[in-house]
């Protein structure tokens, strides 16, 4: 096998294969990626294991055909040291030669032969423009536990009907909720699937690039994979096992009370006030009419306070809240202003985003976060 290649092009594409690959594998092989270099041109690295997959596959200059198995974070720490001049790779006897420039590397081999085979992708269920995908699940795995001793809510839970795809998760204490429309192969599609958090936010930061992404999931009821691909760039994961709580009850049916606030000036002064308050107590919201006032900290402790404009319906309140789960949801808003609504002190309060002070909420994007005993 002997191809030659961009080193900014090599670079992408063996950091993307190698995202996942675990630190401590059940098995030392698994610590792989696997080169094939296809006569027809086309270069495939691949990463398996037995929970996730991930491919890519670009165009290069190939001059011998072959396949390889090499350390896949050795490989990706040395094509990202690399100078930037084209690279030669070339497996010769029991090792595989990388060449830049000056720089020589030999790298050992493992056994390809005992390389497990990819998983085939489940068929293609629809499309949506990656973009949106994107920045939906980045908006809904802020709310995921990152706790694996409940791993059932480490996933995202992905509903699908018809032309609406809902993304959900929770850790208990916050609930992020994100409908968006995309592009069913299947018109009366009607499909369920618990995705770990953390494929999805690596899935998230491949679809930076435009274009549109295919998500793979069997309407198996036994169906245990789902997959996605773009650009070239193929992910599989298995899904979560589990029943998913039933969190659409947790949004109240009416709030009485509503605040809008500045989204980027209230991230700000919640930033500032929190740099005072001790770990596990909240940052307090005081809303009245026209202003919102902020503080922590209190009795012999370091304090803090600021006031900023607010736009208030119905009664004054006093509520406090985690100061990283608050921060959390107005990041992930998108939007100029943040519509808070309450039902009281003590019980869920929902954010929304939306584009005016006067303007209608877009509930596409919901953020239930609990509050905190003041």
């Amino acid at each position: 096998m002997k191809f030659h290649l961009d080193r900014g092009v090599l670079g992408d594409a063996v950091s993307w294969a190698t995202r996942t690959l675990p630190v401590r594998p059940a098995m030392p092989i698994l610590q792989g990626v696997r080169i094939v270099a296809e006569a027809g041109g086309e270069l495939q690295f691949s990463t398996f294991d037995y929970e996730v997959s991930a491919q890519i596959r670009l165009e290069a200059e190939i001059e011998q055909p072959g396949e390889v198995l090499v350390q896949g974070r050795m490989l990706s720490d040395i094509v990202r040291a690399l100078p930037n001049k084209d690279v030669s790779i070339a497996l010769e006897g029991t090792k595989l030669q990388v060449r830049c420039g000056s720089a020589r590397f030999a790298l050992a081999t493992l056994p390809v032969e005992e390389y497990p085979q990819l998983p085939s992708m489940p068929p293609v269920a629809g499309s949506v423009a990656s973009d949106v995908f994107a920045e939906a699940i980045s908006q809904v795995t802020v709310a995921a536990s990152k706790d694996d001793t409940l791993p059932l809510l480490t996933g995202v839970k992905v509903e699908i009907s018809g032309e609406t795809m809902t993304l959900m998760s929770t850790d208990r204490y916050r609930l992020a909720l994100r409908e968006l429309t995309w592009n069913p192969s299947t018109p009366s599609t009607e499909l369920t699937a618990l995705v770990r958090g953390r494929t999805l936010h690596e899935v998230a930061r491949s679809l930076s690039t435009g274009g549109s992404v295919e998500i793979a999931l069997s309407d198996d009821s036994s169906a245990n994979l789902i997959g996605f691909e773009a650009g070239g760039r193929r992910t599989t994961s298995t899904l979560v096992d589990g029943d998913y709580p039933p969190v659409r009850r947790l949004f109240p049916d009416t709030s009485a009370i509503t605040a809008v606030v500045s989204t980027g000036s209230l991230i700000d002064a919640v930033k500032r006030v929190s740099l005072v308050a001790e770990r596990n107590t909240p940052v307090r919201l005081s809303f009245t009419e026209g202003q919102v006032a902020l503080e922590a900290g209190a009795g012999d402790d370091a304090q803090a306070s600021e006031v900023l404009e607010a736009h208030l319906q119905g009664e004054d309140l006093v509520v406090g809240f985690n100061s990283g789960f608050l921060l959390d949801g107005l990041g992930a808003l998108g939007t100029e202003f943040a519509r808070l609504t309450f039902t009281d002190s003590i019980k869920p309060s929902v954010m929304t985003g939306q584009d005016s002070l006067e303007g209608e909420p877009d509930n596409s994007y919901k953020y239930l976060i609990m509050p905190m005993r003041i």
